[in-house]
């Protein structure tokens, strides 16, 4: 599969995601934080099923050219 997830973009996911997954452990302590495990597989595996789908890509695109 292409990736369509930028350097920011996995950043973003990955620290969205470890902060759901605190909610399992520290705070309200409720399995809604069971679901940071998604921004963070997609982070790791730079492909987004749903910007695939709407085709949206935060990748950086090499510049044509010679240069």
């Amino acid at each position: 599969m292409t990736q369509n997830i930028g350097t920011l973009d996995r950043v973003i996911r990955i620290i969205f995601g470890l902060v759901l997954l605190s909610l399992t452990v520290v705070g309200p302590h409720t399995a809604w934080g069971y679901l940071g495990v998604i921004p963070i597989i997609t982070a790791l595996t730079g492909v987004c099923p749903l910007y695939r789908l709407i085709g949206v890509s935060t990748c950086a695109h090499p510049r044509g050219g010679n240069a």
